[in-house]
């Protein structure tokens, strides 16, 4: 379940003038404020949690990965949207949180 969603591979090869673009607009936005990419990957999360956007959770949760944003962190940024989003759209963000980091090897979710 890592690496590039096919759908988004597949936007870049038929646009790849949108996709660099989006692409850009993500990057000046990551460097437009003092907040660091741990920071970030936890806010996107949040963010796309609240949302209700699961495709976005689970993105954004390979890349927290990526950042070293542990499994035990991504858990509570979920947990703590349960008063204001709803018991729902909480699960739902958890069980992609659970699914993106599972290991295939049964190994630790936070490693």
């Amino acid at each position: 379940m890592s690496g590039i969603p096919k759908r988004y591979q597949e936007l870049m090869s038929r646009f790849p003038e949108v996709g660099n673009a989006y692409e850009a607009v993500g990057d000046a936005v990551h460097a437009a404020g003092p907040l660091d990419d741990r920071t970030r990957a936890l806010i996107k999360i949040a963010v796309s949690t609240g949302a209700r956007l699961d495709g976005a959770v689970r993105s954004h949760v390979r890349k927290a990965r990526k950042t070293g944003v542990t499994y035990e962190e991504m858990v509570h940024v979920v947990l703590l949207s349960l008063p204001t989003i709803g018991f729902p759209a909480m699960m739902s963000a958890l069980k992609a949180v659970d699914e993106i980091m599972q290991l295939k090897d049964g190994a630790e979710k936070n490693q």
